[in-house]
């Protein structure tokens, strides 16, 4: 997608404080992103990312799961909501659910997550800590397409920074934290440009 073309529409799927969410508002409203955040949906109605999204005049959605008899169920009230919104790409950023197959059929490679390891490493939560725990020299972030497992989905980018004998885990993510904020918009602006062919388990990046 060129800049004359119009822009992606993305749905930005939050739990919590929603940093990652300003790193791709800021390269969009800077022009660096081809996109647009058509919402932003949180289950947690405190999450701080919500009032990001307000200050930028973002449809801020809150999505809690009361009163729906399982995943399944949520999800499908979610799909209608970003149908709603003709949402092309799902952006999970802190999201603190694991989507069922009623949204991963919904979205096929179009639903991108960042985890704050360099996966198949230490999946699943605290990875900063499991990195610590293990002893390993280099950390970093991977961006993936989702699919049903846990940060199993086909690999996108990854980013590497070196793990320090004294890091704790508040230093490490830290770190890791300033190249999430580089690797997913990136990650974006390669899905707008329709760069990226998944291959079974390799995402393939075209000139």
């Amino acid at each position: 997608m060129n800049s004359q073309q119009r822009p992606c529409q993305l749905a930005v799927l939050v739990s919590g404080n929603g940093s990652n969410l300003q790193a791709i508002i800021s390269r969009i409203e800077s022009g660096e992103l081809n996109a647009k955040i058509a919402c932003v949906v949180s289950n947690t109605p405190e999450a701080f990312a919500l009032t990001r999204a307000k200050t930028h005049g973002i449809p801020a959605v809150i999505h809690q799961n009361n009163g729906y008899t399982s995943r399944k169920a949520y999800d499908a009230a979610l799909v209608e909501i970003l149908r709603g919104y003709e949402v092309e790409l799902v952006v999970l950023a802190g999201y603190m659910r694991i989507l069922s197959e009623v949204m991963i059929s919904a979205f096929p490679h179009a639903i991108m997550n960042i985890h704050p390891a360099l996966l198949p490493s230490f999946p699943g939560l605290h990875a900063q800590q499991q990195a610590l725990d293990y002893g390993v020299k280099f950390s970093g972030c991977t961006v993936h397409f989702v699919d049903c497992g846990t940060d199993t989905g086909p690999i996108i980018l990854q980013a590497v920074v070196p793990v320090f004998q004294d890091d704790t885990d508040e230093t490490l993510s830290a770190r890791i934290q300033a190249e999430e904020h580089r690797a997913y918009p990136e990650a974006i602006r390669l899905f707008t440009g329709g760069k990226l062919l998944v291959d079974g388990r390799l995402v393939r990046i075209q000139s």
